[in-house]
């Protein structure tokens, strides 16, 4: 056999747990042997230890004077294996040890004696982080630390220790970990000389760095590496021509992405001015067509200054970074930035900026000329122009936009309504102080836009309202793009009126070349209009601009499942969820591409295991099936009633809107044969849905569930009619997406009241056409939505017939 190329090694997120011998080698001989035998029957009689290894899920590597376990089961499971440990430790007084924690990619190799290995960066930062230890102590790397700080239980527990030398001058952020039973709360010596070891703001340490915040740790270890697992030989096939996770190989000279700054002020909450230090510059440069320029979204992920700068340009696909850092004082402020080639980690330039508060304008202005100036960058009068603009001369009014700014990119990634509204508090304030704040106005419309389209719909008052923001910001800033952005999405968002809202959104990537959330937009448009090729091509496009942002991961994954391509939506899923476990859309598309591809409804609920525990979807548009949530279909499907529910229970859908879970539950209970129950959560979801199409009578979501809570109190002709009516409101001819789900809803409820032949025709009408989401052969097979016709000769046909598979020709 011939040896695989490092294209064909198969890595694994695994979760490390190096352990070491202090004082290893100077012991006997029959010490060492002595010692390593009471370790190892330490280690072995640990619960996490003999869990992970009951399961399956450890792998074992003997160094000699310790061992690394590496767990595949949960981030957790190294940290309470290692204070199982600690404890046990405590009554073998003669056994010095320290153990290193980190999560990291890892493979199985075959040594140079045959024998199974295992190597990976994982297993080598997890060593280098042990190495900043004395005996006693648990250190984590400081990725590992910053997922367990978002669990309260651990919060207590960490303490950070700053950035350590190891080998080859090689530093790694370092967390100590101790309870008051277990670690060693005494600050390891290497870092008892801190000043001497940690570099000044601004310097950059010579040196390899090791991989910082793998974007990849927790989704792959929770969500994906289990089922993959198993899959292995599936996986050694190269990827699809036609999927978006392959890596393009040539990167161009000119091209950068600019890193997160890191906040410097005494007051730690100013890290939003420093977001929008970066942001500036960012766009600035984003406006020159000459240049590769990856977005904001993409960059969020990483550190100010990422250990592995090679690993970073590989992964965005940049020659250069640039790393940069704020302080603001009073009316004072500081900007060190440093552009650095990623490929070769080393400097191009580095400056600081020390200027009056009012003069930030300046320093962004400056920042991005100097960059494209080194980048040999050609900018056209015009581009020069934009990149010496200022959005607004009062630096109050700058201030309080920054805050809206930072307040909706929590609402983007949350969907919450509050999120928004605090963000429109503050944009409104930034108006007040500057009527003329153009961006601030567009920005405003935006803002409230995304709350009409994400959480619940604006009144035909409020939406004019934000058309008229909209249309004024574009009066003030004609060539300012999120003016025309924001235009376009009052057409899009507002009135699905498509075509005026591609002009907007063309017009704005003219005039920002690489506004990769324009091309997103006339992606999602064209896919609303039924233009699949299109609409996979520029998803393609926006992922090389943005290749860190996994919603529009999730959007491509959700195409292929349109279109029926279950594989090339598992693998663009899978890839979507190594960027953020928590992606809705992905998760979603994960599901229905496994039960798809295997036939098995059981696949989707193994998987599901596996998922975060909150995983159930946020019920907004186009990511909330029906009546029921993600985890709770799933269940379905599986035909575990009594789970769904419970899921309804304790799942996101729990803490929404109650006519939601009301009328999720009732949806179940119908499903399940349970007609009491039904009929008590359909008439509390009753209520609360007829009072909220009163107020919003296109509320495509609201109707689809009045529907099923009228087929629960045995109403069928108000359950039909309710269906027809948002078919009606919404349908294929003017989205292909909601229209096709509309008309799957129609003929669920046709089937249940007994209009067998008007929901066959229908449900052979959505096989012929991209509808992957809601109508597939295997669904049909397993869900027991369909179960009152599975003798009919009809519907049999369709079982063993054909359906559309990719774009339609």
């Amino acid at each position: 056999m011939s040896p695989r190329t490092p294209s064909e090694l198969k890595f694994d997120i695994g979760h490390v747990l190096f352990i070491d011998i202090v004082g290893y080698s100077k012991l006997l001989i029959a010490e060492q042997s002595d010692q390593i035998q009471t370790l190892r029957e330490i280690v072995r009689g640990t619960e996490q230890f003999k869990k992970a290894d009951a399961e399956g899920k450890l792998l074992r590597l003997p160094t000699g004077d310790g061992g690394a376990l590496v767990f595949r089961n949960s981030l957790e499971a190294p940290v309470l294996c290692a204070l199982e440990i600690s404890k046990a430790l405590k009554s073998h007084s003669e056994l010095k040890v320290r153990m290193g924690i980190h999560s990291g990619p890892v493979n199985e190799i075959t040594d140079l004696n045959e024998q199974a290995n295992i190597a990976g960066v994982g297993i080598n930062v997890a060593q280098r982080v042990m190495d900043c230890g004395d005996a006693g102590h648990i250190l984590l790397s400081k990725r590992v630390a910053d997922d367990l700080e978002q669990y309260p239980q651990w919060r207590s527990h960490l303490s950070d220790l700053g950035e350590c030398e190891v080998k080859h001058g090689t530093r790694v952020s370092v967390v100590n970990l101790y309870t008051d039973d277990a670690g060693n709360r005494a600050e390891p010596r290497k870092f008892r000389t801190v000043e001497a070891v940690v570099p000044a703001a601004g310097h950059r340490t010579k040196g390899k760095r090791f991989v910082a915040a793998s974007l990849a740790v927790i989704a792959v270890a929770i969500v994906v590496t289990f089922w993959f697992l198993s899959r292995q030989k599936d996986n050694h096939s190269s990827t699809s021509s036609n999927s978006s996770t392959s890596v393009v190989a040539a990167i161009p000279q000119k091209s950068i992405a600019v890193l997160p700054f890191e906040n410097l002020s005494d007051d730690k909450g100013a890290a939003y001015f420093a977001d929008g230090i970066q942001d500036e510059i960012l766009t600035k440069l984003a406006s020159i067509a000459d240049l590769k320029v990856i977005s904001r979204t993409s960059t969020a992920k990483y550190k100010s200054k990422p250990e592995d700068l090679k690993t970073v340009s590989q992964q965005l696909g940049v020659a250069t970074v640039l790393e940069g850092s704020v302080q603001k004082a009073s009316n004072k402020v500081r900007v060190n930035v440093q552009l650095i080639d990623a490929r070769a980690d080393s400097h191009l330039w580095a400056k600081t900026y020390d200027r009056d508060l009012a003069d930030v304008f300046a320093i962004q202005t400056q920042v991005a000329q100097e960059i494209a100036d080194s980048l040999q960058a050609k900018l056209s009068p015009t581009e020069a122009s934009r990149v010496a603009s200022v959005p607004t001369n009062d630096t109050q009014a700058y201030d309080l936009f920054l805050k809206g700014e930072f307040e909706q990119r929590v609402a983007n990634s949350n969907f919450r309504p509050e999120s928004f509204d605090q963000a429109a508090l503050w944009y409104k304030e930034a108006i007040a102080r500057d009527p003329n704040f153009a961006l601030a106005i567009a920005q405003l419309a935006m803002c409230q836009l995304r709350r009409h389209w994400l959480t619940d719909p604006l009144s035909e008052t409020e939406l004019m309202e934000a058309g008229r923001l909209a249309k004024q910001a574009l009066t003030l800033a004609p060539d300012l793009p999120e003016a025309h952005v924001a235009v376009g999405l009052f057409h899009y968002y507002g009135f699905r009126d498509y075509e005026p809202a591609l002009a907007e959104f063309q017009r704005a990537l003219e005039l920002r070349p690489n506004y990769s959330l324009a091309l997103q937009f006339i992606a999602f448009v064209h896919r609303r209009q039924g233009k699949w090729d299109r609409t996979l091509d520029e998803l393609k496009r926006s992922i090389v601009q943005d290749p860190g942002d996994p919603y529009v991961q999730g959007g491509l994954a959700e195409t292929y499942i349109f279109l029926r391509m279950w594989k090339e939506a598992e693998e663009v899923a899978q890839h979507a969820l190594t960027i953020d476990p928590h992606e809705a859309t992905a998760m979603r598309m994960l599901l229905l591409s496994s039960l798809n591809r295997t036939g098995n409804a059981q696949e989707p609920l193994r998987l599901l295991a596996h998922f975060p525990p909150d995983d159930l979807l946020l019920p907004n548009t186009g990511m909330f099936d029906m009546v029921i949530g993600t985890r709770g279909e799933t269940f379905i499907l599986g035909r575990d009633f009594k789970a769904a529910l419970k899921a309804c229970e304790t799942g996101a859908i729990a803490t929404t809107n109650a006519w939601q879970r009301f009328a999720a539950k009732a949806g179940i209970r119908v499903l399940a044969g349970d007609v009491n129950g039904a009929e008590t959560d359909a008439e509390k979801a009753r209520d609360l849905l007829e009072t909220r199409l009163r107020d919003h009578p296109h509320d495509i979501r609201a109707l689809r569930a009045l529907s099923w809570a009228y087929l629960a109190l045995n109403r069928k002709s108000d359950a039909i009619e309710t269906a027809r009516k948002a078919v009606e409101l919404l349908p294929l001819e003017k989205d292909a997406v909601l229209g096709s789900g509309n008309l799957a809803a129609l003929a669920e409820i046709q089937v249940r009241t007994g209009a067998v032949k008007e929901a066959v025709e229908n449900l052979k009408k959505l096989l012929s056409i991209p509808a992957g989401e809601t109508i597939s052969i295997v669904r049909l097979k397993v869900d027991p939505v369909w179960d009152p016709i599975r003798n009919d000769p009809g519907f049999q046909d369709l079982l063993k017939g054909k359906e559309l598979v990719g774009t339609p020709k």
